[in-house]
């Protein structure tokens, strides 16, 4: 694609569903940003990559990729709220992973320690429909600074290459896949562990609700059926009905 044109020509209606990246909270966000909450909660710090590592595994990643465009694949709070420059998205599918509603928050993004959150994970096994952002190759060194920086923070996700499906034929793009050996990732989270945590976690980024709704209304804009996020989503919105009523 011709970087003059426009990045949403596949899918306009996601215009205005996008957040320009240079109003993200995650376009100059530091892994150290969280070491003042951590402190506030009496929490340990040393649970995050330091800078150097994160940019480690950053240069390790990326530089036999120099000089070539690089694909992201979003399946979560990437598909609003990328915070990079991009010069073209589309709907893609990605085989052999699937969205997972298994990382549990508790550093206060999305829920805390005494009411913990809950987001998605890519995990191994069957089929996921989200979005590609393509980066053109003179921003791949500084956008992916600013994906490491926000995913990277600590153990979670394992960056790899993995292909993907879009309309406009397949691509080779880099994911975040859940890593099981980080304590964030609980692969055997029990369902009614995972409505609670969705319907009550709450953070700085908002809550852990606010995150399910925006996956769903993304879903809804480009025609993605997905009934296992919707009756999540369905049963999330019942059992908060049900706390009000006791309260």
């Amino acid at each position: 694609m011709d970087e003059t044109q426009d990045p949403f020509v596949h899918h306009p209606v996601l215009r205005d569903r996008i957040k320009d990246p240079f109003q993200s909270f995650f376009r100059n966000f530091k892994p150290s940003d969280f070491d003042a909450r951590m402190k506030e909660q009496g929490a340990s710090t040393d649970w995050r990559f330091t800078d150097a590592q994160i940019e480690a595994s950053r240069a390790a990643f990326i530089g036999p990729k120099a000089g070539a465009d690089l694909w992201v694949f979003a399946y979560g709070s990437l598909m609003w709220d990328p915070a990079i420059r991009f010069a073209e998205v589309r709907r893609a599918r990605i085989h052999g992973f699937s969205r997972s509603f298994c990382l549990k928050d508790t550093f206060g993004a999305r829920g805390t320690a005494e009411a913990p959150g809950l987001m998605a994970a890519l995990d191994t096994g069957g089929q996921c429909d989200g979005l590609a952002f393509r980066i053109a190759a003179d921003h791949v060194e500084e956008e992916s600074g600013v994906l490491w920086r926000r995913e990277l923070v600590g153990p979670a996700y394992l960056p790899l290459l993995h292909e993907i499906e879009t309309a406009h034929g397949p691509v080779e793009a880099l994911i975040f896949a859940a890593d099981h050996s980080a304590p964030v990732i609980c692969a055997d989270i029990g369902r009614e562990d995972q409505i609670r945590y969705i319907a009550t976690g709450a953070g700085f980024l908002g809550s852990s609700l606010q995150y399910l709704e925006n996956i769903v209304a993304q879903f809804g804009a480009l025609g993605i059926e997905d009934r296992a996020v919707s009756q999540l989503l369905e049963d999330t919105i019942a059992y908060r009905a049900g706390l009000a009523e006791t309260a």
